[in-house]
């Protein structure tokens, strides 16, 4: 499934890289593209409550941390881990539909 997915360093999972069109790949194909998808959807929420305890501990650094400079690194961090949760959840709902597919 190398081929039909490619690995988001910053989102933490593999996303499809499908360059053709849909309807060019064989049945079979498309079936094994949509169970990995499915596969790698399911796996969505776990990484997203990894971030999110990322972001609890950031936050609690950030409640007892003095120095500016350092509270502003915190923050920006937690806005990009943020940044990135919204973005599974995009990934998460956007392919919702392939889920369907499957039990077509």
């Amino acid at each position: 499934m190398k081929e039909y997915f490619s690995f988001d360093h910053r989102l933490g999972i593999s996303v499809p890289n499908i360059d053709m069109e849909w309807a060019l790949y064989s049945d079979e194909t498309q079936q094994a593209i949509l169970f990995h998808w499915e596969k790698i959807r399911g796996s969505i929420p776990d990484r997203i409550a990894e971030l999110e305890n990322i972001i609890n501990y950031k936050q609690a650094q950030l409640s007892n941390e003095n120095d500016f400079k350092v509270s502003c690194k915190l923050n920006s961090e937690i806005a990009e881990l943020a940044s990135i949760i919204n973005d599974l959840w995009l990934w998460y709902r956007a392919n919702q539909t392939v889920s369907e597919k499957m039990h077509n």
